[in-house]
């Protein structure tokens, strides 16, 4: 499953590193998604914030000052929204279903990265699992994966 997951981010890189995001780049819809995941329960922990640099930077090859730009460009653009549409639509259009499904592992690795989830992070990702056409069924696996790739790197 983590293949997948570093397949996805990878595909979305398209090779070249850029420091510039445009809005309708799904890198920038994927940061801002996990970005909203990360506010959901009003704290962004440390620990999710290292996670969520740490797949995107490694994942798609990123200078610091390359992340640095696709987290603000993240930033900005959530800021900014009003739902989710507005990334899931991007996001339909550029990735495959095994490629969602794999996103949808991402949004469970950043909600478990503090070591809990709570409703209104359930509540987000299946919202964007649902927007997305992902499956119940893989929305749960992913969650299920993603609690077990926690566990085995112990307590945040």
């Amino acid at each position: 499953m983590w293949e997948q997951i570093q397949s996805f981010l990878k595909s979305l890189a398209g090779g070249e590193e850029t420091e510039r995001f445009e809005t309708n780049d799904p890198r920038v819809a994927v940061a801002a998604l996990c970005i909203q995941v990360m506010r959901a329960d009003g704290v962004i922990d440390e620990t999710e914030r290292q996670r969520l640099d740490t797949l995107l930077k490694q994942q798609y090859s990123l200078s610091d000052e390359a992340l640095s730009a696709l987290l603000k460009a993240g930033e900005a653009a959530e800021s900014e929204a009003v739902d989710y549409y507005r990334f899931t639509s991007v996001i339909n259009r550029a990735l495959s279903e095994d490629e969602k499904i794999a996103l949808v592992g991402l949004l469970w690795d950043i909600t478990y990265a503090d070591g809990a989830r709570n409703e209104i992070e359930d509540h987000i990702v299946w919202r964007i699992t649902d927007l997305l056409g992902v499956s119940g069924r893989d929305r749960v696996l992913q969650r299920q994966d993603a609690e077990a790739r926690r566990q085995d790197e112990g307590p945040a």
